[in-house]
């Protein structure tokens, strides 16, 4: 099985780049882990293809902050020394995604942007309004044990998928966005859009525009962790997953971040758990009623209520390990 035809195109440079993927039916290839997998299934309808493989936007830099080109490949983040040291997070998420063959392929704007892995996105005999608007939410009263706890609408009940984007979300980082008139930058938390009545929009990015690389504040301190809850070991997606990140000052927590992921059509700020925390000891009774709250607000599907008591669990886990009662 595979997609109709398609045209390639390889620019020489950003500025051709942008002009080419401004056009209608473009769409940019990276490390095409996930687009081209999308074709395949008919799932992305191609035009044309702009190879921007080739374009000068994978170094990775490190100063005061972070900055990811979005060309660097996983593999090459996850490996670096200084991303180790410094943002042990990044690398902690990249490693619990995919395979290793798949990290040295797939790159930091890719895995920003991939797409959900909903069966009913990935069978076109199934309806989805993310793949065909109009033709129905297939999810919404058939098999959903995967699907959506917050968030969501009666279009769509999907997830996304990057383990990537909720540690970068809980790191405060922010995204450049380049297009024809200059660069942009969108914080994590705000590039993915809730479906409402357009679930086939995934992001705020515009025609045209692309990631050009990913800035991430220096951690200040704060320790962190990232907690996946899968099916399989190894080259699965989240069925739950929590980054968490924690700084205590003066036997206070001065700052914290907790980010839900496989819940939600984008990473999931947890931000009831993070009021009841900040200013408190860390202590497992703080924890313990910051984790409760992790679910405020879920509406569980026919088949996936266990995720309630799962995200709590996995919340308390996160909380533990980077406030040091573990």
């Amino acid at each position: 099985m595979s997609g109709a035809v398609f045209d390639y195109a390889r620019p020489a440079d950003l500025a051709e780049a942008l002009a080419m993927g401004a056009e209608t039916g473009s769409m940019y290839l990276a490390g095409g882990t996930d687009l081209l997998p999308l074709w395949k299934v008919r799932a992305e309808a191609l035009g044309r293809v702009v190879d921007i493989s080739r374009l000068p936007l994978a170094e990775i830099m490190a100063g005061t902050s972070l900055q990811l080109g979005a060309l660097s490949t996983l593999s090459e983040v996850a490996t670096d020394p200084t991303v180790n040291a410094r943002w042990p997070l990044i690398a902690e998420a990249i490693k619990a995604s995919a395979s290793g063959q798949v990290r040295n392929m797939a790159t930091v704007g890719g895995a920003l942007l991939q797409r959900t892995r909903c069966a009913y996105f990935r069978n076109d005999a199934l309806p989805c309004n993310k793949r065909e608007p109009g033709s129905g939410c297939g999810a919404r009263t058939g098999e959903n044990r995967g699907h959506a706890l917050f968030g969501a609408s009666e279009a769509c009940v999907a997830t996304h998928p990057s383990d990537l984007a909720v540690a970068l979300t809980a790191l405060d980082a922010e995204v450049l966005v380049a297009h024809s008139g200059g660069k942009r930058r969108v914080p994590a938390v705000d590039l993915y859009r809730l479906p409402g009545e357009t679930p086939q929009l995934d992001t705020v990015l515009e025609p045209g525009e692309l990631i050009a690389a990913v800035e991430v504040p220096e951690g200040g301190g704060a320790r962190s962790t990232y907690l996946k809850v899968r099916d399989r070991a190894s080259f699965e997606f989240a069925v739950v997953s929590v980054a968490a990140v924690l700084r205590v000052e003066d036997e206070r927590i001065a700052h914290v971040r907790l980010v839900a992921g496989g819940v939600a059509s984008r990473p999931w700020r947890l931000a009831q758990c993070e009021a009841a925390l900040l200013g408190q000891r860390p202590t497992q009774a703080v924890f313990e009623g910051a984790a409760a709250l992790a679910v405020e607000g879920a509406q569980p599907l026919e088949h996936n209520g266990f995720k309630i008591e799962l995200l709590q669990r996995a919340v308390r886990r996160a909380l533990d390990t980077v406030g040091g009662t573990t």
